[in-house]
This record gives C-alpha cells, sequence and structure tokens, in this order.
C-alpha cells in the first residue's frame, strides 16, 4: 500500500514536472522571456529536488533523465536571460548546463552569444568553434553559426588592432544597419590632469585619424525633438531624459562591472580626491578575472554623474554619420567620461550606433592628454566663456590664457568693432593678420587667433568679390588651414569650405592630399579613399550618394598614394 502510494507520488510529481516544462517552452517560444524564467526555475528546483531524491534510491536511469531535462532547462533560461540582457545570470546558467553535459550544443551556441555580447570575443569564438565541431551540420543552422565564427574573427581582430573599416556601410548611402563595431582601447592611461580632475593620457604618439578608442554606451536615448521652442520641446526632452536614466539603471543593475565603473566617474565634486581607476577595468577581459563588488547607487548620485558625463550626439564636437538633421541623441560611455574639454582639442567623436569612436583630429605626442571639444571651439574668446557657464566649468587651457591675455588689446578692439557693425570681413581679416605680424604672432597662437575669428574667414573664402577684392591682402586658404588644425585640430567646417573650392576651382593631386588629410581628422581612418571621397562630398551643399563627379579627378596612380 505505502510503495504504491509512493508511486502515485512520484508520477504525480513527473506529470507536473512535464506539464510545467512545457509552459516554459511554450513561453520561451512565444518570447515572453521574463514570464519563461520564472517556469524554467521552478521547473529546475524541482529536477533539482528529484535528482537530490534519485541519488539516494540510486535510479541510474531516472537519474540520466533527470539530469538531461535539468541541462536543457538551464540553458532554455539561459537563451531567456540572454534576451534580457542579464548576462551575467545567463552565463551562470550555461556554465552550470555545461557542468552536466559539456557537449551540449544548444548550451554552447547561447554560452557563444552571450560573450560576443560582453565584447569577449576569443572566449565566443571558442564555443562556436566548439559547437562546430560537435555537430557540424549544427541541426540546420550552419550558416547562422558560421556568421557567428566570422563575426567573432573578424571583431577580435579589430579589438586588438584598431583596424576599423566602415567604408561598405558609407559606400551604400548608410543603408542597412549600421556596422559591428568592437571595444578597443589605444595606448592610452588615465592620470591625474592639470586641466581637470582626471584625464586619458595617450602613451605613445598618435597619427591624425589613427583611433584612440571605440566604446559601446551603457545606454542612449534617442528621438526626433520638435522645431522650434517652447513647452512641445522641453516636455520632449524631459521624457528623453527620464527614459535614458531609467536605462542607465537598468544597464548598471544586470552588470556588477558596469556598476562598478560608473561609480568611478565624476559626479562634479572634490575631482583632485577622486581615485584614478586602471586603464585595464575597461577592457573587456578583465571581466572574466576581476571580481566586481555589488554596489548600490543611489538616485542623487547616478543624477549628479549623468549630468557631468553625459555625452550629446548632436554636438559641435561630434559627427554622426547616418543621421537626419534633427536628430537628437543622449548617451552614457564610460572610458569617454575621462576626456577633458580644450579649446585646443586634438581628438573628436564620431558616432556610429551605439558607439563612440574617439579619434585623434592633429597628431597627438605621448604624454599628452587627449581632450576633444565640449562646446564649439572655431568661436570668439567672449562666445566661449558664455558656453562655459551654460556646462559649468571654466577653461584654463593655453589657448583661453593666450587669448585672455590679448584680448584687451587696441587692435583686437578694433578687429571686433569692424565685425560687429557688419563691414567688410576682407578689412578685419587684414588687419588681424598685419597685427600679428607686426606682434610676431608665430605657430599655434596664430591658429588660436583665426580659429576665434574663423567666421570672418569662412565668410571671406565663400564670397568670390571679397577674395578678389583682397586678393594676396589676406592669406591663401591652404596654409590656413593647417594652421587652424594646428591650433584645434581638424574640424567639418574648415574641411566643407576647402572641399567647395577644390570644386569650384579643381586640383591637382596636393591639395586633394590636403583634403584627405584633413578628412581623416575629421572622420578618422576608419574609411578608405572611395568611401572618404563620399563623405568629403556630403560636405557640401548639394551631395551625391551616385556619384563623384563634384571632387576633382585623379589619376589612379594618385589614387593609390592616397
Amino acid at each position: 500500500m505505502i510503495k504504491k502510494e509512493q508511486q502515485l507520488a512520484e508520477m504525480g510529481e513527473e506529470t507536473k514536472m512535464q506539464q510545467l516544462r512545457s509552459k516554459a517552452t511554450e513561453l520561451l517560444l512565444r518570447e515572453d522571456w521574463r514570464e519563461s524564467i520564472q517556469a524554467y526555475s521552478t521547473f529546475i528546483s524541482l529536477c533539482q529536488a528529484q535528482i537530490s531524491k534519485t541519488h539516494r534510491e540510486s535510479d541510474p536511469d531516472n537519474l540520466s533523465k533527470l539530469r538531461k531535462s535539468l541541462c536543457l532547462a538551464l540553458s532554455n533560461r539561459a537563451e531567456a536571460r540572454f534576451r534580457l540582457k542579464e548576462f551575467r545570470d545567463a552565463l551562470k546558467d550555461c556554465e552550470d548546463a555545461l557542468q552536466i553535459d559539456g557537449t551540449h550544443f544548444k548550451t554552447l551556441l547561447c554560452k557563444g552569444k552571450i560573450l560576443l555580447s560582453l565584447n569577449r570575443y576569443s572566449l565566443a569564438l571558442g564555443c562556436f568553434r566548439e559547437a562546430l565541431v560537435l555537430d557540424p551540420q549544427c541541426n540546420g543552422n550552419l550558416e547562422m553559426l558560421n556568421g557567428f565564427i566570422d563575426k567573432c574573427k573578424k571583431l577580435d581582430y579589430v579589438s586588438r588592432t584598431g583596424n576599423f573599416d566602415v567604408s561598405d556601410w558609407v559606400l551604400s548611402g548608410f543603408s542597412g544597419k549600421c556596422p559591428d563595431l568592437g571595444e578597443f582601447v589605444g595606448t592610452v592611461e588615465i592620470k591625474r590632469s592639470e586641466i581637470s580632475g582626471r584625464g586619458l593620457f595617450s602613451t605613445k604618439n598618435i597619427d591624425v585619424g589613427a583611433l584612440v578608442l571605440v566604446t559601446k554606451a551603457v545606454a542612449t536615448e534617442r528621438c526626433i525633438l520638435p522645431k522650434g521652442e517652447g513647452d512641445l520641446g522641453e516636455n520632449a526632452q524631459l521624457v528623453m531624459w527620464k527614459n535614458f536614466i531609467d536605462k542607465v539603471n537598468e544597464s548598471a543593475s544586470k552588470c556588477p562591472k558596469t556598476q562598478h565603473l560608473i561609480s568611478k566617474l565624476s559626479a562634479g565634486e572634490n575631482e583632485d580626491d577622486l581615485e584614478i581607476p586602471d586603464i585595464s577595468l575597461f577592457k573587456p577581459e578583465t571581466e572574466a578575472t576581476h571580481v566586481f563588488p555589488n554596489e548600490s547607487l543611489d538616485v542623487d548620485k547616478i543624477l549628479s554623474i549623468l549630468d557631468v558625463n553625459s555625452l550629446v550626439e548632436d554636438a559641435v564636437s561630434a559627427k554622426v554619420l547616418g543621421r537626419d538633421g534633427d536628430f537628437y541623441g543622449v548617451g552614457l560611455w564610460l572610458l569617454p567620461s575621462f576626456i577633458n574639454h580644450s579649446c585646443s582639442p586634438n581628438a573628436r567623436r564620431l558616432h556610429i550606433g551605439d558607439y563612440v569612436i574617439v579619434l585623434a583630429s592633429r597628431e597627438v605626442k605621448a604624454g599628452e592628454e587627449i581632450t576633444f571639444a565640449y562646446y564649439d571651439v572655431l568661436s570668439p574668446l567672449s562666445k566661449r566663456k558664455d558656453m562655459e557657464k551654460t556646462w559649468g566649468f571654466y577653461c584654463k587651457c593655453k589657448r583661453c590664457k593666450y587669448e585672455e591675455g590679448m584680448q584687451s588689446k587696441p587692435e583686437i578692439e578694433e578687429i571686433k568693432v569692424v565685425l560687429e557693425r557688419g563691414l567688410d570681413v576682407g578689412c578685419a581679416i587684414f588687419r588681424l593678420e598685419e597685427y600679428m605680424k607686426r606682434g610676431v604672432v608665430r605657430g599655434k597662437e596664430k591658429g588660436y587667433f583665426r580659429a576665434s575669428f574663423w567666421k570672418a574667414f569662412s565668410e571671406a573664402y565663400q564670397s568670390e568679390k571679397t577674395v578678389r577684392r583682397w586678393g594676396r591682402k589676406i592669406p591663401a586658404l591652404e596654409p590656413l588651414v593647417e594652421s587652424l588644425v594646428e591650433a584645434v585640430g581638424s574640424d567639418e567646417r574648415v574641411l566643407k569650405v576647402l572641399i567647395r573650392k577644390l570644386t569650384k576651382c579643381g586640383g591637382g593631386f596636393g591639395e586633394m592630399e590636403r583634403a584627405i588629410k584633413l578628412g581623416r581628422g575629421v572622420y578618422g581612418k576608419v574609411v578608405k579613399k572611395q568611401a572618404m571621397r563620399i563623405l568629403l562630398e556630403l560636405g557640401i551643399e548639394k551631395p551625391t550618394l551616385n556619384g563623384l563627379a563634384m571632387l576633382p579627378k585623379f589619376s589612379q596612380n594618385e589614387s593609390d598614394q592616397l
């Protein structure tokens, strides 16, 4: 009698588990990830209890069956957690499943996808390759698995070398999804900064256009904001900001490493007392070797950190490829948060999808601090000081210090008056150049002045009347461009003026080489020559993606040299 009751109870447990497993599988197929996780968790608890009981009763056949069921349930729960970006818990489920069956194809595939999402490319590649060896036909998913293997190889290579290439995407007119980019940290380190608090410094010389780093956002929020000002636009921004904060909190709650690194960012106070984190913490592979503590960040601290460190994608210092003019986006990128502002920057931001690429906009020397512009540096000192107030800091860069000492000079005041009254910009430029000759202003200091009066230079070079009238009394465009790049790095507005001149007047190899070099400082070495020509073309008023007739032609030999 007792034995019969035990058998009935066991049958009841088995039926319950079968029903629960069927429900969990149905929820998984319906992509109801959260509910499927709950169902699988209940099933896994029951299964583990049955395994313990079966161990005591020494029933090897039933034990084997239960272990297979447990392995599959763990694998399926890992898949659901992966879909919700709960990577840490998903990875733990995969590890537990592989402890039961180290050759479980589905689990190896899921683990590979998780590691790929965590930017641990070589480990992900190992999982995919092992899955391919175990099942060469891959349950009909051979093409998908080979795609993952190729993607891991590519991302592992670019994350080690920094040799990214988005040329095909540019040549396609930015069609389709953004290209896959991997995490890359170049030859940089975090140190105390003379500018403010902590900064990012180069440990080796960096060429124009070379990548400093590539990293994915912790979170982003994007929208098309209503044109004009008023309550509608303000409300849209408030909603956008709230959504952004929620996304950052969600990302931090799912990943101890992310939460830990966010806690290391500045909240705008006691900058000189902040800890200097090791650069290795920002590399993907540290997740496998470093144990990150579970920390809690209160709401006020999160808000302060985001207020100081969030980057706006439509800022003048950023070029967003493939976006409409009304597009507005904000995001949090961890390592770029250590880059300070300078009115004489040496780096730029390039946004592609959720990734930000930081590239050298001019040559950077070993030991030099990496800086980019938080606001428009092709502006006079007075306007830059107004923008400082909005940002809530005081710029102490060499350019600002130099111009502060020169702004009260009578000659500079006279030039400002000429421009304020709307008089001939050629006259203002002539007076500025003559003053610099008499005052023996040389090198970067010339570039500082020219950057501050860029609006006048831009108007002059785009007016045939002004160019004809003043002729050689104002500097030629090409040396002016070199002077500006040395002082404030490459800028797409300067590039646009140069390309327009080449379009109107034509130009040989030397002129085009200068334009390409300037383009490298704006767009970086992530595009090859043909794609660079498309980007240069997009910089003028009537771009076309169907031909290159607007730009000066040069021979194949010259093209190869570029």
